[in-house]
């Protein structure tokens, strides 16, 4: 399988920024009427707050116009006019974000949706070349990145969108004369912010990849404390941790130095604008062209067309961190998922147990194979043991057996069927598994045995769990089966959620069964125990069983021996020590 270092390998990402915008829009087109919604209120207040200036400008012409004698009505009436209309975009500004607000959640709530469904659809290869941090921060961090800027961007273009335009065509009807000085200036603003625009984008994904790489760390180095403690490698833990955070801050502080450039790089400029149209306009006014009302209200139209564009220069770097967000979120929606059903698969039904592996070649990397020409027949009932070095291909038997992977060469076949014309849920249903790595999930201890079988009685879950030879230690529990098991089992102990998984799997009505070491966590007697227990309530399943303690499969039908991805030796238990040949060795050295 591929190694570790296979895993944390930053992953070519999309250069397609219009097509990421447009699949990102897609999600909002569900809650097409609320945006719609949002956008009319967006443009009724903003087309309220572009009266304020007009006001305003009235104002001052009104208190300038009696040379010395302020007429305070008018001035007053205009006034009165500048809170209405700024107090009732402001109203509208508010429900805009809220409407926004609610619609990102959705947004958010069913992006999640799509990952995690998707999830479920992926090849198991993908979880062994990929980091399960790495994957926990793009349903996480990535999402919320995305629905941060759909919630507060959206709105913030849609408005400044509007302001742009509308304070533009009122300068215009102001003085034409002035808006010549807007000419010099914006420009200058696009063409510095589209420049900006480039340099910034491949900065923030290299932030996103860099952050799905430090939480891919932090997730492992969490699984493993107990290890990193139990070897006092805390110190080679925390400079690995070290490296790997100073690479995130950089990445960090190389895509945000250079985006916190723009806004006060944009302000210049408008400033400067702002300077052009004081001295343009003194020289207007003093020719009579334009009155101080109207130089007043352009001034501050001035101020409400360069403030959106400051703005989004400002915003325009969060929308580049969305988007580089978005394409790594679909980039996972659009890794391939495991092969469908074939058109004319059957489900297996009433399965008796019969399994055959015929001229089976398989490796997980191209140019490296590692079963060769494999060939294994189990008879309905019949245990079959693999056994050999670490690294022969044993684990590789099972992925296949379960279609986790297809076989390149060769054919498997259950009851005479091959399995790529099988249904993959009515194969998979077909065998019950207990692996080397045990998982519980949060829930009580009576949800974690019932988990394969829907509608498990107690009774039956009792039966299971004293086959299994752990009801006396759950009946010692404060809550006996409703005991309730953390997130990863840390308040029981390895062995413990070895003999639930192996209650689990006892409780599954199936005909088929595979045990990956499923015994390694618990004691010798009480190892001996699981063992007569199953042989009693198995006996007539059809057994796969992958053993390091060679003492467990003495009673095996058929022992398959693989040395690097052959079967160099097959037999009962008996034969193969009478042939001593190398699961002689093995045995041997166990026992020696």
């Amino acid at each position: 399988m591929p190694g570790p270092g296979d895993r944390g390998r930053a992953k070519e990402r999309p250069k397609d920024t219009k097509k990421a915008l447009l699949r990102l829009l897609s999600y909002l087109k569900p809650f097409r009427w609320g945006v719609v919604l949002a956008c009319v209120c967006a443009l009724i207040g903003n087309l309220l707050n572009l009266q304020g200036p007009k006001f305003a400008g009235k104002a001052i012409g009104a208190a300038a116009a009696g040379e010395g004698l302020v007429d305070f009505q008018l001035v007053g009436y205009y006034a009165g006019c500048m809170l209405i209309v700024y107090a009732l975009s402001n109203i509208l500004s508010f429900c805009v974000s809220l409407m926004m607000m609610r619609i990102s959640r959705r947004v958010a709530q069913k992006m999640r949706r799509d990952v995690f469904d998707k999830m479920m659809t992926l090849p198991v290869g993908y979880f062994d070349q990929n980091q399960a941090g790495d994957i926990i921060s793009r349903i996480s961090y990535d999402v919320d990145v995305i629905c941060t800027s759909l919630a507060t961007d959206v709105v913030q273009i849609m408005t400044s969108i509007v302001t742009v335009v509308g304070s533009l065509i009122m300068m215009i009807s102001i003085s034409p004369p002035l808006v010549l000085c807007m000419a010099v200036t914006i420009p200058m603003a696009f063409t510095y912010t589209r420049s900006m625009g480039k340099k910034t984008r491949p900065r923030y994904s290299r932030r996103s990849a860099a952050y799905g790489k430090l939480n891919g760390f932090v997730e492992e180095m969490f699984s493993g404390q107990k290890t990193i403690v139990a070897y006092a490698n805390e110190d080679g833990v925390c400079q690995k941790f070290e490296k790997i955070n100073h690479e995130a801050a950089d990445a960090y502080f190389d895509a945000d130095s250079l985006g916190s450039t723009m806004g006060p790089t944009i302000n210049f400029i408008n400033n400067l604008g702002l300077a052009l149209i004081a001295f343009v306009g003194s020289l207007l006014f003093s020719f009579g062209v334009v009155g101080i009302d109207n130089i007043s209200s352009f001034v501050l139209y001035s101020r409400k067309f360069s403030g959106p564009i400051n703005e989004i220069a400002n915003i325009i770097n969060e929308i580049y961190s969305a988007l580089s967000a978005s394409e790594r979120v679909f980039k996972m929606l659009d890794e391939e998922e495991e092969p469908a059903d074939c058109p004319n698969a059957i489900t297996l039904t009433e399965v008796d147990g019969n399994v055959d592996m015929e001229h089976v070649s398989f490796g997980y990397l191209p140019g490296k194979t590692i079963l060769h020409d494999l060939n294994l027949q189990a008879k309905a009932g019949q245990t079959i043991a693999i056994v050999g070095a670490t690294g022969a291909g044993k684990t590789t038997i099972i992925n296949l057996l379960m279609r986790f992977y297809d076989v390149q060469s060769g054919k498997i076949l259950v009851d005479g069927h091959e399995i790529r014309g099988v249904t993959m849920d009515s194969l998979r249903r077909s065998y019950a598994m207990v692996l080397q790595d045990t998982w519980v999930f949060q829930g009580t201890i009576f949800e974690n045995i019932a988990y394969g079988k829907e509608n498990a009685t107690m009774e039956e879950v009792v039966a299971a769990a004293k086959a299994a030879h752990i009801h006396n230690y759950i009946m010692r529990l404060p809550k006996g089966y409703n005991t309730i098991i953390n997130e990863d089992g840390g308040n029981i102990s390895k062995g413990q959620k070895q003999l639930l998984t192996i209650a689990r799997a006892m409780l599954y009505d199936t005909q088929m069964l595979i045990l990956d070491e499923a015994t390694r966590n618990v004691d010798t007697a009480t190892e001996q125990q699981v063992q007569v227990a199953m042989r009693n309530l198995m006996w007539d399943k059809t057994c796969f069983v992958i053993a390091h303690r060679l003492s467990t499969i003495q009673h095996a039908d058929n022992i398959l021996v693989l040395d690097h991805g052959d079967v160099v030796e097959q037999g009962n238990h008996e034969q193969l020590m009478a042939a001593k040949g190398m699961y002689y060795k093995l045995y041997a050295s166990q026992f020696a």
